[in-house]
């Protein structure tokens, strides 16, 4: 990795060191090499480390950069293209990309999904968790939030909670015809534990999905899914079915 002065650069000195770094993982490094340590690379380009911090932020959140427990630093491999808009929907696991069960609970869900749900702010509704994961890497957790009315005919003998409930839940909840939908994307920061399903610090950068299922002209479910920002490049098909993405990339 060459060295390069920052002196006279007019932009900010961790942007600039941001590019230099982005052309030497081209060049110099393979993906999954670990990275010297920030005292050596802030020795050879001349900056505080500070400023090398806020280089290396940046590239994590452009997905060029890992930070691994107890490895380090390390070069990521491309983003993995993950299709959250296609208008078919099917509740059920089945193979590999896909989202599989955790868990399911009772709760008061967040003001802003009560908003969507439109619910009594004090009523519970069925919290199921769920992950996915694409050839053995974590890509997402959710939160989906399900009234009791869409789901009238979950047996109340069913277990409470835990992952028996959870897929009671959305087998009911496959019973319903959904209309449409509407999703939002933001970039956040990963919560503790939806950063140890990921298997990333709290706080590192995630986009997070919020979508609105449709049925019978009312909310039948909204669904809360943080996806690595690291990783992860989103699609989005149209709503009609038409062939047509659009990507969103992270960073």
């Amino acid at each position: 990795m060459g060295t390069t002065q920052l002196d006279s650069v007019p932009e900010p000195k961790y942007w600039h060191l941001k590019t230099v770094l982005s052309d030497a993982l081209d060049s110099e490094f393979a993906v999954g090499e670990i990275l010297p340590n920030e005292r050596e690379l802030a020795a050879r380009f001349g900056v505080a480390r500070a400023t090398l911090r806020q280089a290396l932020e940046q590239l994590e959140l452009e997905g060029r950069l890992q930070r691994r427990r107890g490895v380090g630093t390390t070069v990521a491999p491309p983003r993995v293209g993950v299709a959250v808009g296609d208008y078919t929907h099917t509740w059920t696991e089945s193979g590999d990309d896909t989202w599989a069960c955790v868990d399911s609970v009772e709760a008061v869900p967040p003001a802003a999904v009560v908003r969507l749900l439109d619910t009594d702010p004090d009523a519970a509704v069925h919290q199921v968790r769920r992950t996915r994961v694409s050839q053995g890497q974590p890509l997402a957790a959710e939160l989906l939030y399900v009234p009791a009315a869409s789901v009238p005919g979950l047996a109340a003998i069913d277990t409470p909670s835990g992952l028996a409930r959870a897929r009671a839940v959305l087998r009911e909840l496959g019973r319903l015809k959904l209309e449409g939908r509407e999703q939002s994307v933001e970039l956040g920061s990963a919560r503790a534990d939806d950063a140890k399903e990921l298997d990333r610090l709290p706080g590192a950068p995630v986009l997070v999905v919020t979508t609105r299922y449709v049925a019978e002209n009312r909310t039948a479910a909204v669904a809360v899914a943080t996806y690595r920002a690291d990783t992860c490049r989103l699609t989005f098909g149209d709503s009609l079915g038409d062939a047509n993405s659009v990507e969103l990339l992270a960073g």
